[in-house]
């Protein structure tokens, strides 16, 4: 997995970006942690490999090989990342987590809903003429649009450049023998991770052996407040990636993190 680390001394951050996005999404909020911080790009996602299969635990267990044996870690976690993080704070992989977030986790799924998502992770990567088709396609797919202009560097983490197969298998398998290769851009995302699936939020909430934040911006459409249980904290304003809208919002989650 691709790593970046950073920081000064003190308690460590562990920030797991959302599907289809990249640990660049976390640029303007690591800055405001007061101690070493860690963000990786998911398997399948950035610069990372993908999985033979996707799966919470799967995401998990491949999250924990990064992180330095014996590190203590609040981790925070941006919808897909924030399952990860609950997913993480049940001890089964190893980590030692004083306290996860989970910020705009979308937690209740329609049978259409999930055969859509099957659907998409069972398509071909699409190969695009052009690096603006390409930009377009990642900051919809990441949420981003009209959060990060074409040309942030955060954009270029998502998009990869040159001869890729058009098709693959699915469920992240081999290329099938045949297919031809086009030259221009994708993006930098495993189709297959789209078949995740769904979480389990009580059964998560139920397995945490540390403290648990539950968190969305107030206008999220994935994450509406009525969807999570009492006492989440819900930011004003804010939307889906509250994180990029206005890092500065999520301070007193930063503070109870850090205090956990």
């Amino acid at each position: 997995m691709h790593v970046r680390t950073g920081g000064s001394d003190g308690p460590t951050l562990l920030a797991l970006h959302g599907l289809g996005a990249t640990g660049a999404v976390w640029n303007g909020l690591v800055e405001r942690w007061p101690g070493r911080w860690i963000v990786p790009d998911l398997p399948g996602h950035g610069r990372s490999e993908p999985l033979p299969r996707y799966s919470f635990g799967a995401l998990a267990a491949a999250v924990a090989e990064v992180v330095p044996a014996g590190t203590t870690v609040a981790v925070l976690g941006h919808s897909l990342g924030g399952v990860v993080a609950l997913t993480l704070a049940s001890g089964w992989f190893g980590v030692r987590v004083s306290g996860a977030c989970g910020l705009g986790m979308k937690v209740r799924w329609s049978d259409e809903e999930l055969a859509r998502a099957a659907d998409q992770a069972g398509r071909p990567a699409k190969v695009f003429g052009s690096r603006d088709e390409a930009v377009a396609r990642w900051l919809k797919v990441s949420g981003l649009h009209g959060l990060v202009p074409a040309d942030s560097p955060i954009v270029d983490s998502g998009l990869v450049e040159g001869s890729a197969v058009a098709e693959h298998a699915p469920g992240g398998g081999a290329p099938t023998a045949g297919r031809e290769r086009t030259e221009g851009w994708r993006l930098a995302l495993d189709q297959a991770a789209f078949g995740v699936g769904a979480p389990d939020l009580d059964g998560l909430l139920a397995a945490a052996r540390a403290p648990v934040i539950l968190a969305a911006g107030e206008h999220d459409p994935m994450c509406p407040a009525e969807h999570l249980p009492d006492g989440a904290v819900i930011l004003p304003g804010l939307g889906h990636n509250a994180h990029v809208e206005d890092p500065a919002a999520l301070d007193p989650l930063l503070a109870r993190l850090r205090d956990a």
